[in-house]
C-alpha cells in the first residue's frame, strides 16, 4: 500500500500564519470596534439632544410670548376696570330713572316709548360693562366635578330661543354622557355659552352648529367642540381671536373669546380655534379631567 503525503510549500504555511491576526491585533480591533459603536452611540446621544433642545428652545420662545401677552393683558385689564367702574354708578342712575320715566308717561305711548329705548340701551350698556369686569377680574374657579355632557345641554337650553328665532340649529352632535372636568360647572356654562353663541352668529340663519364632548380614554382631558358652518376664521386671524376688544362682527365688544380664553386658562386647559371640514370653524375647549377621579371611575358618579 503507497501512502501519499502533499506537503504544503513552505512559503504557502510562512503566508497562512502571517495572515492570521496577532494577539495584539485582535486587541486593536476590538478597541476599534468599541470606539466605532461608543462613537454612534454619542452621535445618536447628540441628535436626541439636539433635537430636544430645539424643542425646549421653541417651547421657551412660546412661555415668553404667553408671559408678554398675560402682561399686555392685565395691564389692558386694569385701565378696563377702572373706565367700568366710572361707567357703571353713573349708568345705573340713567337706568333708573329711565325706567320710572317710562312707567310715569303710560298716558303718553310715544314718550313712554323713548324712555323705554333708553332703559334698553343702559341694559345693553350694562352688559358690556359687565363683560369688561369679568374679563379685568377673573374669578378663580372653586374646581370640583363637572359633568360637561349636562352642561352642553344646558347650554343648548338657554340658547334655544335665540338660534330658533334666527332659523339656526344647534344641536349635541355626539357626547360622552359620563365624561368629568375638572372645574367650576357655571364658569365652564359661561365659557361655552360664549362659544356657541358665536357659532350662532358666524353660522346664520338656516346654518347649523355641532357641539360635541370628547372623554378620550387614556389621556387627562376632556374635549368640547363646537363647530358650525359659517365662513370660518381666516388664518390670518386665528391668532387675534382670541385678543380683549378684537371683533370682526358689526356689533359687540370683541371680549366673548377673550373671556373663553381667560376661564379655559384658569382651569388648567387651553383653547383652540382651527377649520373645520367642509368650510366653517371649530372651536376646541380643552379642561382637565379631576385628579382624584381614576380613568373609568366617572361611570360610578
Amino acid at each position: 500500500m503507497i501512502t501519499a503525503t502533499c506537503d504544503m510549500p513552505e512559503a504557502a504555511v510562512e503566508r497562512a500564519v502571517s495572515a492570521r491576526p496577532s494577539p495584539r491585533e485582535l486587541e486593536l480591533g476590538a478597541i476599534i470596534d468599541s470606539y466605532n459603536s461608543v462613537t454612534e452611540k454619542l452621535k445618536a446621544s447628540h441628535d436626541v439632544l439636539t433635537t430636544e433642545i430645539r424643542r425646549l428652545h421653541e417651547r421657551l420662545a412660546e412661555k415668553d410670548l404667553e408671559l408678554e401677552r398675560r402682561r399686555r393683558l392685565s395691564a389692558l385689564g386694569e385701565m378696563a376696570a377702572g373706565v367700568a367702574h366710572e361707567v357703571r354708578n353713573p349708568l345705573g342712575g340713567i337706568l333708573l330713572f329711565a325706567t320710572l320715566l317710562e312707567k310715569d308717561l303710560q298716558e303718553r305711548p310715544e314718550l313712554a316709548r323713548r324712555a323705554a329705548q333708553i332703559a334698553s340701551a343702559s341694559r345693553s350698556l350694562e352688559g358690556v360693562v359687565g363683560d369688561i369686569l369679568a374679563f379685568a377680574n377673573p374669578q378663580a374657579p372653586r374646581c370640583g366635578s363637572v359633568r360637561v355632557a349636562d352642561v352642553a345641554r344646558d347650554v343648548i337650553g338657554l340658547l334655544r330661543p335665540r338660534w330658533e328665532k334666527l332659523g339656526c340649529t344647534v344641536r349635541l352632535a355626539s357626547v360622552a354622557p359620563a365624561a368629568l372636568a375638572r372645574g367650576e360647572a357655571d364658569q365652564i356654562q359661561r365659557a361655552l355659552l360664549n362659544v356657541v353663541s358665536n357659532g350662532i352668529d358666524a353660522a346664520g340663519r338656516c346654518g347649523e352648529v355641532w357641539v360635541t364632548v370628547r372623554d378620550t380614554h387614556g389621556t387627562d382631558s376632556v374635549t368640547v367642540s363646537v363647530s358650525d358652518n359659517g365662513p370660518g376664521v381666516p388664518a390670518e386671524l386665528k391668532d387675534r381671536v382670541f385678543n380683549p376688544f378684537f371683533t370682526s362682527k358689526d356689533s359687540g365688544t370683541g371680549l366673548g373669546l377673550a373671556i373663553v380664553h381667560g376661564i379655559v386658562e384658569a382651569h388648567g386647559g387651553e383653547v383652540r380655534v382651527s377649520a373645520r371640514d367642509g368650510g366653517g370653524a371649530v372651536f376646541d375647549l380643552v379642561f382637565p379631567r379631576p385628579e382624584q377621579s381614576p380613568l373609568g371611575a366617572e361611570e360610578r358618579v
